[in-house]
């Protein structure tokens, strides 16, 4: 009789075992196996890690194997199990891979597929087909779309963490926990004896120190020490936590009416403002997305205020990015007066921390958790209901939305809702936060999340011009590796225009981020369908390097740039002032954050810095999905050029005050996880 071996790998997280009864059956294209119980005498199966062996025996031709039938049930109590992978040898030698990577819950069965990647097209048996459809049909029940907040993009149907199936939630959820994670964090930081003092104000600049020092690094003991320079203001626009603002000025806007008489001193080319224009020198960041946001009023004991400023910078003869003019509200005016380095030394500080608050709410609502964290979550809940795990799109992106729903989930529940983590230090919490990301949709286009398009929308492509922007030097060439891995893996599967055409299942996920997920918003310009082999390769390349890359650049630098709360203050507690020569160093002071909203704050950044404990990098996949010898030449490929990517950045940065690592692809994770 026909023997097998079928060797069963359980994963290596917590509870990850079983005492539970295992029941396999061998679906072959001319019959099946006997249901076979998995057990060896006196031996304790299936505990965490293992790899378990078992022959099974047939007592007829089954024909080539298409699936493999798991049974759980229960011995005494509730067990749920991880199954990473289930391998079968067959009686000519010959082994059959069949990926799981899932929990198999109470008396539940799976049945796993073959690990070969197939298209809709090339399943020719109907029990492949009917396996296919009924897998989506369940998925579809489990994953469904639901409103969080109108406007919003569409996010999952899931109240908490523990609503969510059991294959996306985190192994533990108390790693994820933004409560226990901040208060954690406040405790090593050796801040938690300030966390209540709300109303309380600093001193002094120094006093800020009392709460910093106990944690440094390179990057945030640079900024604490040059935080007030001008080269330091500008240079984080192009390298800072968010580096996606800044873009090259052509003509000074009616609202800000900078004259050349203004900014003469600061130019350095013997040139006139309009000269320096034409010469492509001058760059602009405009905050008007906050004009008008409610400010944070869930205390009443402390007046919050929220600025829509304006910043000119220039580029001067080191080529260094420096601010030259700023207006702090979008309506010119008497009372909105134009601030110049020229201006008394408090005046001018005060204006650019206006600017650097400004940017910190920008970047934590709209480059952050908009444009990374809540997209991802729109293209994983449209994987999970329309590509079978079989799809080799399915394959490709699993790594890449790894607990990305679960942890815009717990943001959800704990961080962004009412009464949330954001309301405690945020001018825009208490609902300017939402107000933020309904205004920014708009300018959630296709076009500016694929990184080369965005860069030239704001005319910061040229190196020569611009020759230390180091997130689009770095961000471009891991955007290209990205670009060729895809396209070799789309090579492997699609022969030309005509498949990628004729995949429903693709064209319905597609479908799916576009009439759901993104509430049929035609202004976008994301595509309802996909037509061609190259359309198909810059949208996964986007889903891949948005989850990736981007969210890395965007995330990573938190603590580095904003732990020295004057340089990044979440809050301001006076109104921007409307006259010159009235600022003094007790005014910025009561400007500033008190030291319990500054303590929340320490501790939101240096828990959003840190990596997952069992964090996977970009181009390491350690649940083989893919079990072609094809895919795992494409993958070697692809790591060795993130590696090279990754020994250029070291290289450039040695001896650098100010190293840019954020893109270094042995820190950039494969999906959005904090």
């Amino acid at each position: 009789m026909p023997s097998y071996t079928v060797t069963v790998t359980t994963g290596s997280q917590w509870f990850a075992g079983t005492d539970d009864y295992i029941y396999i059956t061998l679906m072959g294209s001319k019959g099946c196996s006997e249901k076979n119980l998995l057990d060896k005498p006196f031996y304790n199966d299936f505990e965490r890690g293992a790899i378990d062996s078992y022959d099974v025996t047939v007592s007829e031709d089954i024909g080539d194997i298409l699936l493999v039938k798991i049974e759980k049930h229960k011995y005494w109590y509730k067990d749920d199990w991880y199954c990473r992978h289930v391998t079968v040898k067959t009686p000519a030698g010959d082994y059959l891979e069949f990926p799981c990577y899932r929990w198999i819950l109470n008396d539940k069965e799976i049945i796993l597929r073959e690990g070969k990647a197939k298209l809709a097209k090339d399943d020719k048996l109907q029990m492949l087909k009917q396996h296919r459809k009924k897998e989506l049909e369940e998925r579809q029940k489990l994953y469904r779309w639901k409103e969080w907040h109108p406007g919003f993009p569409l996010s999952i149907d899931a109240h908490c963490h523990s609503d969510l199936p059991h294959d996306i939630q985190f192994d533990s959820e108390k790693g994820v926990d933004f409560i226990l994670n901040y208060t954690k964090a406040m405790e090593n930081l050796f801040v938690n004896s300030f966390m209540h003092m709300f109303q309380s104000s600093w001193n002094d600049f120094a006093d800020f120190e009392r709460i910093f020092v106990r944690i440094s690094n390179t990057i945030s003991e640079y900024v604490m020490q040059h935080w007030k320079e001008d080269f330091m203001f500008g240079y984080q626009f192009l390298n800072g936590c968010n580096p996606v603002l800044i873009r090259k000025c052509h003509k000074i806007p009616d609202k800000f009416p900078v004259t050349n008489q203004m900014v003469e001193c600061s130019l350095e080319r013997n040139l006139t403002l309009e000269e320096e224009i034409e010469q492509g020198n001058i760059f602009i960041v405009d905050f008007e997305l906050l004009d008008g946001i409610s400010v944070n009023k869930t205390d009443p004991c402390t007046l919050q205020y929220i600025a829509a400023p304006i910043c000119l910078l220039y580029k001067n003869l080191e080529n260094k990015i420096v601010p030259i003019a700023i207006q702090l509200n979008q309506e010119p005016g008497v009372e909105n007066p134009i601030f110049l380095p020229t201006d008394s030394h408090y005046d001018w500080l005060l204006a650019k921390i206006w600017v650097r608050s400004s940017d910190f709410h920008i970047h934590q609502t709209v480059s952050h958790l908009l444009r990374t964290h809540l997209l991802s979550e729109v293209f994983a809940i449209a994987m999970f209901r329309q590509l079978p795990a079989v799809h080799p799109v399915f394959k490709l992106l699993i790594p890449h939305v790894r607990f990305t729903i679960a942890i815009n989930t717990k943001a959800r529940e704990q961080l962004i809702c009412e009464c949330g983590l954001f309301d405690k230090a945020n001018a825009t919490g208490g609902g300017g936060h939402v107000e933020l990301v309904l205004r920014s949709m708009k300018d959630l286009t296709y076009q500016s999340l694929c990184l080369p398009e965005a860069i030239k929308m704001r005319e910061m492509e040229s190196k020569e011009d611009i020759p230390y922007y180091f997130f689009r030097d770095d961000g471009l060439k891991v955007w290209e590796a990205v670009l060729g891995f895809v396209g070799d893996i789309v090579n492997i599967y699609y022969k030309d225009d005509k498949t990628v055409c004729e995949d429903t299942e693709l064209q319905a996920f597609v479908k799916d981020v576009f009439v759901y997920g993104l509430r049929d918003n035609e202004t976008l310009g994301f595509p309802k369908t996909l037509k061609t082999k190259e359309q198909l390769v810059e949208y996964l390349t986007l889903v891949v390097f948005t989850a990736s890359g981007q969210h890395a650049a965007v995330n990573f630098g938190q603590y580095d740039w904003c732990s020295w709360i004057p340089n990044s203050p979440p809050t301001m507690r006076c109104p921007p002032p409307t006259k010159k020569d009235e600022v003094t160093i007790e005014y910025i002071i009561e400007s500033l954050p008190d030291r319990g909203r500054s303590c929340w704050h320490l501790g939101a950044v240096w828990a959003l810095s840190q990596f997952q404990d069992n964090e996977y990098f970009l181009g390491f996949y350690p649940d083989e999905h893919f079990t072609e010898k094809s895919i795992k030449e494409v993958m070697v490929k692809f790591r060795k050029e993130l590696e090279e990517i990754g020994s250029f950045i070291q290289e450039r940065n040695k001896n650098k005050k100010l190293p840019y690592y954020y893109l270094s692809p042995d820190r950039i994770p494969n999906s959005v996880a904090v």
